[in-house]
């Protein structure tokens, strides 16, 4: 909890999202080192060294890193688990996300100072459940995502002192908050131990089988019903979090994607970050965020279980397609030094090109040899750069995704600032 408001966690795939989640208004961050985590693909951008890193960055600033130690060991992993607990300890993270019981005890075996945080993939849904794991010393659920908000009303007053964690956006899986196994049958990636490969995504086609007449057909899809049968949409409940809120039954609201960009990481810790600070200052505006929130790549959006009953959903699978296309594109992404980009898709001179900057930050207004910064009529700060010059001085007719050089900037913009783009633009001159 931050100033007695709930806490807004988000995720970190690797260090560069980690310092994004944390300057675009998370109060804390979760992520892995690899091993025993349930997104070890995503948690290999992590070293022990970066993870050290992200930690020292957080904390330097305030905030808090949640460590996942939440797969699901073999016995002849179990060694090796112990290591790995004992040396994510010494980085001194805020707490352990762990899923199995077993882990849990051995994480209080080894590092009793380490907060425990429980895994959704718990699957907690009920106070006995949750009494089980607070008797264990966990301080914290991460309650399932297919929970109502009345059941963690009902646990939240069976257990006043334990902390609850909802999840509120993010992608969703088809099965019981993980509990797939379709990855494994087709693929031979178990989900529960971090390598799913997201089979539910994919397209499929049916076909029907009489084995006494040993008949076989495909079957035809109703046409707009399309194939992607197991394909939940993305949940988001920031139009819900007034409500939310209200209960007084959630101490932290977390999104999901330590494998998505960047440009998520940002957009969603912002949009959540003003949606609870605006919950608290009585001006909520549920369009605001939705329209910042829409801006990225997405599989159409559902309020998911939390404020419905499951059988009152008719919204939440998406038939059509895997992955739609966000409605913009980041061009360019501020350096360290401040006084540099580098570009992520293209940039050409003589175009306005949207910031999008972290909350809380006004830029002065600039206009020089190399371009101008400028807030438009719309109250949107824009970039147009009048020349395109490499940190060297070496002037090029535009820049694309693939160049390693740092571009200059008219004048001074805060680290991590983005630029970005409407899809349906043209970004030449």
């Amino acid at each position: 909890m931050t100033n007695n408001k709930v806490e807004l966690l988000s995720p970190a795939g690797n260090l560069e999202k980690l310092k994004i989640a944390i300057n675009y208004g998370a109060d804390a961050v979760y992520a892995g080192v690899s091993h025993f985590s349930l997104r070890i693909r995503a948690g290999k951008e992590f070293t022990f060294e970066t993870f050290k890193e992200g930690i020292d960055y957080a904390h330097a600033r305030g905030k808090k890193v949640y460590a996942t130690i939440n797969g699901f060991p073999f016995n002849s992993q179990i060694d090796l688990l112990k290591k790995h607990i004992k040396k994510m300890a010494e980085l001194k993270p805020d707490g352990f996300i762990v899923a199995a019981p077993g882990v849990v005890r051995l994480c209080r075996e080894i590092a009793p100072e380490i907060d425990i945080h429980l895994s959704t993939q718990a699957n907690v849904l009920n106070y006995l459940d949750a009494q089980v794991f607070w008797d264990m010393g966990v301080k914290r659920i991460v309650v399932a995502r297919e929970i109502s908000l009345k059941d963690v009303k009902e646990i939240k007053k069976h257990l006043p002192e334990m902390e609850i964690e909802i999840f509120v956006h993010g992608s969703m899986c088809f099965a019981y908050s993980g509990r797939c196994l379709v990855s494994a049958v087709q693929m031979g990636r178990v989900p529960n131990r971090g390598s799913c490969a997201n089979d539910c995504r994919f397209e499929y086609t049916l076909y029907a089988a009489n084995e006494d007449h040993s008949s076989l057909f495909r079957l035809e899809e109703e046409p707009g019903v399309g194939t992607y049968i197991f394909n939940s949409k993305d949940m988001n409940l920031a139009s819900h979090l007034e409500e939310i809120l209200d209960s007084g039954c959630v101490d932290s609201l977390k999104i999901e994607g330590r494998t998505k960009s960047p440009y998520y990481a940002a957009v969603t810790a912002k949009a959540y970050r003003n949606a609870i600070d605006d919950y608290y200052e009585k001006k909520f505006d549920a369009n605001k965020y939705q329209k910042e929130l829409h801006t990225t790549k997405n599989r159409g959006f559902t309020d998911a279980y939390l404020v419905h009953r499951p059988f009152e959903k008719t919204d939440s699978q998406n038939h059509e397609y895997a992955l739609s296309k966000g409605s913009y594109e980041v061009s360019g992404l501020v350096t360290e030094d401040e006084e540099h980009f580098m570009c992520k898709y293209k940039t050409y001179p003589g175009v306005d090109v949207e910031i999008f900057a972290p909350n809380g930050i006004e830029f002065d207004e600039i206009d020089n040899e190399i371009g101008k910064i400028y807030k438009g009529e719309d109250g949107i700060y824009y970039i147009n750069f009048k020349k395109i010059l490499t940190e060297t001085n070496k002037e090029l007719e535009s820049v694309h995704s693939g160049n390693t050089n740092k571009i200059k900037l008219p004048g001074k913009l805060p680290y991590l600032t983005m630029f970005r783009v409407k899809n349906e633009e043209k970004v030449e001159a």
